[in-house]
């Protein structure tokens, strides 16, 4: 018997040490050398795969959030007012969240912390203070367009008026958590289920009423804003697409998984989860397309009847379903209805647990999930309900545009301290940023930023010029509202001219060449473990299959 041995290699699949091959049988050495590696190929691609999928859930549960009422309404105004003109948003937008998301995961998985608990060894104890206030408006805004999103549904099912579909939302949350006792899995893939059965719905549409192609592929890639309120829905567009909330929630999720505490265990988790994140935000990406296609194909048609034109004036996420009546019929409003509510409910889970996380994380509270959940619910319930009392089903749809508006002025505050952690040594060590990313991130941060204060400002001066009131009461608004923009301003500064003055990181084995040579080439021996580890057993209820 002959026997062949080779040196192990490293490889992602696992070892690749051949024992003994046994020859006698067949001619070629060389040819069962051959045969055996496209063998070990194939299983280490197998395992490969068995790998990633052991890392999928993170990335789909974060792009729940790009998918929820508020998405569905700035994408329906976005399109019915300015008809394909503010693709690029979505395109940058997504582009961004792709860009930031996986910068939250890549910090979660290698420090061993997330967001919100790096924020709060960093800053002093007064900017930590106020950094966990805007988090947890940030929760409080995001869940508003949640709780309208579901009363609207109520609405079109039940014929609930939306003023009391807001009060009983307070009781569906309620609901969702005590069915997540018998599987968590299980309800969030039915209704990963039914959001996507809506987009199937706008997917058919765009079928149906065939958007111009090439209109489309100008408005993704020629940035212009025309219009009336064209910067407003492009900030609403923006702000309900990067939600700050959603990067405390990813660096926290990220750490649900167990990491092999290497360097090269880490690059690999980081890659396995930017295409994850990938994957899961190009399907966001299509069906937001998708919406504001169909909304600006129907919306812009020549031969509009007068209660399409009327529809179309005024739209929101009550009166949308009239846009899939050409592909579901009479079933569309139901459908509709039912694929709404699955969103609002969806994007609760998040919601749910990025507020545990923000708590956890700057105050070291832990509280029981329906509590917490309740209580934002609560909060968020009460601006919701005033809204709809007064302003009925329209005023509720410019409360989600206001929403968005909120997260979108509130996203520097949780994008400037991710941005600067993820790209200092103190906190990712050998793991920190290149300098590509660092650039294209910044541009990218910068940017967003620099729309948020131009907007914020101009549109503030414009009303106080067009108003009807009185000089005297514009005055004192002046006098309240513009410190209140230099506050803004001068704490957008504050966080990114300070330097980073706490380590977090500490090199393992600094002083021993050889077991860092062995780590960084993957050696998992319990000596050579990095000091700080990617697994968290306090977050370690996540629901998701290892």
């Amino acid at each position: 018997m002959a026997g062949i041995h080779n040196q192990p290699r490293a490889t992602i699949g696992g070892s690749n040490r051949i024992a003994s091959v046994d020859v006698s049988e067949i001619g070629s050495p060389i040819d069962n050398i051959k045969d055996y590696e496209d063998e070990r190929i194939n299983t280490d691609q197998k395992a490969g795969w068995r790998k990633f999928l052991s890392f999928v859930g993170p990335g789909f549960l974060v792009s729940l959030a790009y998918l929820d009422p508020g998405n569905l309404e700035t994408d329906l105004q976005a399109g019915a007012n300015h008809r394909y003109e503010l693709l690029w948003v979505v395109l940058i937008g997504l582009i961004f969240a792709l860009v930031i998301q996986s910068l939250a995961a890549n910090l979660g998985v290698s420090t061993g912390k997330h967001l919100a608990e790096l924020c709060k060894a960093e800053y002093p104890v007064i900017v930590k203070y106020c950094l966990w206030l805007l988090a947890e408006v940030a929760v409080i805004a995001a869940d508003i367009p949640e709780v309208i999103g579901t009363a609207f549904a109520l609405n079109i099912l039940f014929k609930i008026p939306v003023w009391a579909g807001v009060l009983l939302t307070g009781c569906s949350t309620l609901l969702l958590l005590s069915l997540q006792r018998y599987g968590v899995r299980k309800l969030e893939i039915l209704i990963t289920i039914l959001v996507f059965i809506m987009a199937g719905c706008f997917f058919g549409e765009m079928g149906h009423v065939k958007p111009p192609a090439d209109d489309m592929l100008k408005g993704m890639f020629i940035p212009k804003f025309s219009g009336h309120g064209a910067t407003g829905d492009a900030i609403a567009l923006l702000g309900a697409l990067v939600m700050p909330h959603n990067l405390f929630l990813h660096s926290a999720l990220v750490l649900s998984r167990k990491i092999p505490n290497s360097v090269r265990g880490v690059n690999e988790a980081c890659r396995y989860f930017l295409i994850e994140s990938g994957i899961a935000l190009f399907v966001a990406f299509l069906i937001n397309v998708s919406v504001v296609a169909v909304s600006g194909t129907v919306c812009s048609d020549q031969n509009l009847s007068t209660d399409t034109r009327d529809r179309c004036s005024n739209l929101t996420l009550n009166s949308a379903s009239f846009l899939l009546k050409n592909v579901l019929g009479k079933s569309s409003s139901t459908l509709y209805a039912i694929a709404l509510l699955a969103s609002g409910q969806s994007s609760t889970i998040t919601g749910t647990y990025a507020g545990q996380y923000i708590m956890q994380g700057f105050l070291e509270l832990k509280m029981r999930k329906w509590l917490r959940n309740l209580l934002t619910r609560c909060i968020a319930i009460a601006p919701s309900l005033i809204v709809s009392i007064i302003g009925g089903p329209s005023g509720a749809g410019r409360l989600i545009i206001i929403a968005s508006m909120i997260l979108s002025f509130e996203l520097p505050f949780a994008l400037i301290p991710l941005l600067k952690f993820s790209s200092t040594s103190t906190k990712m060590g050998p793991h920190k940023n290149s300098t590509i990313v660092i650039v294209f991130s910044w541009v990218l941060g910068v940017g967003i930023i620099g729309i948020n204060i131009y907007y914020l400002s101009t549109a503030f001066v414009d009303w106080l010029i067009h108003n009807s009131l009185p000089k005297v009461a514009n005055v004192f608004i002046g006098m309240i509202v513009f410190p209140i923009m230099a506050v803004y301003v001068l704490s957008v500064i504050y966080l990114v001219a300070r330097k980073d003055v706490v380590v977090t990181y500490i090199e393992p084995t600094k002083l021993d060449p050889s077991a860092q040579a062995n780590m960084e080439n993957g050696g998992v021996n319990s000596e050579l473990e990095l000091t700080n580890s990617p697994y968290r057993e306090d977050l370690a209820d996540i629901p998701f299959p290892e």
